[in-house]
């Protein structure tokens, strides 16, 4: 069948995923007891990715590369012989006490609309208690509470959605085979029919019991197309406004996996789309540079509040979502930069939501003020948003900017109307003095019609 027969293709994407602008995804593995990778920076500037990787999620497959950081600090604190899978134990004791609510309400002060917790990571450890067993891991590979129904039910209580992250592609308990470059994903994934019954019967499950909004599925999903097809159809049937990822049918290149069928909506990662994209994308990444917790990174290694901030703007112009990650110690605590981060962005989202949620790009995305600071446009309800990203100053001067005569120009938290004139080139706005906006980005909201 076609790519354009495929379900998918044919029906619009559900509203909710555009309007929703901003997620939070969950990496919680037992890669957290350890929780170290190199803090080299971004993916795609470490060298050798796969043997300096800085996700620590990736602990097993780095610990398998000799000379990798990850070995020689393996070595040094469990001792060489230590196998991975000796984390599972502590991890499951130790995420007993860990408090969902905590989680959800985080995410709801954040301004999320939506939460994606890995289910299953590449090291095959499961977060709920599946019926289908893997005689391939050790003995009580998994969570000794339900996570993802415990965590489920907080956040749809606080009115977010609720989406699944399942690796289709990569289980290490099925094929350790060591991944040291893109070209291994081919000798890496597992494609026995033994697996793909398996990876399948979880998807099945995951959907009939937790109904996610979101069907995230990471690296592949192995098997036939007609299969992979029956499950999306079986998905849309049970979750008819659910949303299905880009990682699905996939292909390895020198710069990673692109996706050929099955999607929603595209995924980068730590990646933004250079303009507006017709084709609804989510930027992934963490708020450092690992998704699962790295307990070598500090305050200074993560993003600042402010340019996630502008991040969050820069993708929401382009017609993106920002599904930004957390990364939990092994007892469920979140970092206190990563808190910190979150809950700033969600201060600056009580006073700027309107410019954010339920909007859709302008004509164009980017431009700037007339003193050259930057600018990101967004449009809803007959009004254009102008993010600008600096300093306001006295006035505001927009080139290529006019609203109505007698139009009400607003700057979001602030009370009342602005004056504002047009002179040749633009739309000069008169700022009163008072208090500062939020240095991230300072909106104005200017009546289209």
């Amino acid at each position: 069948m076609a790519d354009t027969e495929i379900p998918i293709d044919a029906r619009a994407l559900p509203a909710w995923f555009s309007d929703a602008k901003f997620g939070v995804m969950v990496h919680w593995t037992p890669s957290s007891v350890p929780g170290f990778a190199p803090n080299l920076g971004r993916i795609w500037d470490v060298p050798d990715q796969f043997k300096n990787s800085p996700y620590t999620e990736w602990y097993a497959n780095s610990l398998r590369i000799e000379g990798s950081p990850v070995a020689e600090y393996h070595s040094a604190t469990y001792g060489a012989e230590t196998p991975y899978e000796s984390f599972g134990p502590e991890f499951r004791r130790t995420s007993t006490d860990w408090r969902p609510q905590e989680w959800a309400e985080l995410f709801q002060r954040a301004g999320a609309k939506y939460v994606v917790p890995v289910t299953k990571h590449h090291d095959g450890f499961l977060l709920w208690p599946s019926a289908f067993e893997n005689r391939h891991a050790p003995p009580h590979w998994r969570t000794a509470r339900d996570v993802i129904g415990e965590l489920g039910e907080e956040v749809r209580n606080r009115a977010m959605r609720y989406g699944l992250y399942y690796s289709g592609g990569l289980d290490w308990t099925f094929n350790a085979t060591p991944i040291r470059s893109f070209a291994d994903f081919r000798t890496a994934i597992p494609r026995e029919t033994e697996y793909v019954d398996y990876a399948f019967a979880q998807w099945e499950e995951l959907i009939d019991r937790y109904e996610p909004a979101c069907l995230w599925n990471d690296i592949f999903m192995p098997g036939p197309r007609e299969r992979l097809e029956g499950l999306v159809r079986s998905y849309f049937e049970r979750v008819p406004d659910g949303v299905v990822n880009d990682r699905w049918k996939s292909q390895a290149t020198s710069e990673g996996m692109r996706a050929t069928s099955y999607h929603d909506f595209t995924t980068p990662e730590f990646e933004v789309a250079p303009d507006i994209r017709e084709k609804k994308w989510e930027c992934v990444r963490g708020i450092g540079h690992s998704f699962g917790y790295n307990r070598v990174e500090q305050d200074e290694d993560y993003a600042s509040a402010e340019e996630l901030i502008r991040l969050l703007v820069d993708i929401v112009s382009k017609n993106g979502n920002l599904l930004l990650n957390v990364g939990p110690r092994s007892d469920g605590s979140i970092p206190d930069p990563q808190v910190d981060r979150l809950e700033r962005i969600g201060a600056w989202l009580a006073t700027n939501g309107e410019a954010i949620y339920g909007t859709r790009p302008w004509v164009r995305a980017e431009g700037a003020t007339m003193d050259g600071t930057p600018v990101r446009f967004t449009h809803a309800r007959n009004t254009l948003y102008a993010h600008v990203l600096g300093p306001l100053g006295a006035e505001v001067r927009l080139p290529g900017v006019r609203p109505p005569d007698g139009a009400a120009v607003r700057l979001l938290g602030r009370p009342g109307a602005l004056s504002w004139r047009m002179e040749a080139g633009g739309l000069v706005v008169a700022v009163p003095a008072g208090p500062a906006p939020h240095p991230a980005a300072a909106v104005l909201a200017i009546p289209t019609g």
